[in-house]
């Protein structure tokens, strides 16, 4: 890597808001809020709203679409028009 042209990086915690997790990791964003962490030093927080720890597909809560249901509802709307003609 060239040096002098990458940001620095540094502790930083980010907290999801939606399952209440803070997650304390390497990062070059910036905060002007500040958290103290576990360890009793302080560290910039930044929040997000959804992270591995509250998202779908990492928790196994992900819902099942009824695609089938939805084709048949178009094709009743919209009719076959597209997949008649030879």
């Amino acid at each position: 890597m060239k040096p002098r042209i990458h940001p620095a990086s540094r502790p930083v915690v980010f907290r999801d808001r939606a399952a209440d997790v803070a997650f304390l990791t390497r990062s070059t964003a910036d905060s002007t809020r500040t958290i103290e962490w576990e360890d009793g030093t302080s560290y910039p927080l930044i929040d997000v709203e959804i992270s591995s720890a509250s998202h779908p597909f990492y928790t196994g809560t992900s819902r099942v679409l009824d695609t089938a249901g939805r084709v048949e509802r178009f094709e009743r709307r919209y009719g076959r028009t597209a997949t008649a003609r030879p």
